[in-house]
């Protein structure tokens, strides 16, 4: 197949190219943005081990980061997610977005996803954006902005985004014009989110993009 140049690419194809990054959605001062959710683990010799959480997280954001690691350890096994690696070694999890703070109970099912990702080595589909806060037993919790959040997802090029189920009526707020142009998947717990983001296990990573 034609090779196609990396810096042609939408930047969620180029950021989510690679496993445990997930595209998250927020509103900000300036009305809704899309959001990148990195995740990493750290060398089995390097002896670390804890959370590093690091890109300007409020303490909203980073509760959401305990939920959502404390919600794999409990369900990995059943998500057939290696999760071993979670008691054993550092995890860190990156939100990339210059100077701007970022604080807000919306990024849980991102977390979740980007966490997920990481230990399946399945990437998370280019296309797809995600907004909801996750609690300890993997339900999806509602969220604020619905409307902002998919105007930015649009605006970004997404084609998927995934909205908590009691998230539904918000959508009458949307513009037709832009729902018709998003596959919009309201959901109720992680697994649903996890089997609408995720790449097949069988797709090898080179063409997963």
């Amino acid at each position: 197949p034609r090779h196609i140049p990396e810096s042609s690419l939408p930047a969620s194809t180029q950021r989510t190219a690679t496993p445990g990054v997930a595209t998250g959605l927020a509103v900000t001062g300036a009305g809704g943005d899309v959001l990148y959710i990195e995740a990493s683990l750290a060398d089995q010799e390097s002896g670390a081990s804890g959370l590093q959480l690091t890109g300007q997280l409020g303490d909203v954001m980073k509760e959401s980061v305990q939920i959502a690691l404390s919600y794999l350890r409990s369900h990995g096994a059943e998500l057939e997610l290696p999760v071993g690696d979670l008691r054993n070694r550092g995890i860190h999890v990156h939100v990339p977005a210059g100077a701007v703070p970022k604080d807000g109970p919306s990024a849980g099912i991102t977390m979740t996803t980007a966490l997920a990702s990481l230990l399946s080595g399945r990437v998370v589909r280019a296309d797809v954006a995600m907004t909801g806060e996750v609690s300890l037993t993997g339900r999806v919790l509602p969220i604020g902005g619905v409307k902002q959040k998919l105007l930015a997802a649009h605006r970004a090029g997404m084609k998927t985004v995934i909205i908590p189920q009691r998230n539904e009526p918000d959508l009458d707020d949307v513009p037709a014009e832009v729902l018709a142009q998003l596959d919009v998947h309201p959901v109720a717990n992680v697994r649903e989110v996890l089997d609408l983001a995720l790449t097949p296990a069988s797709t090898p990573v080179s063409q997963a993009a």
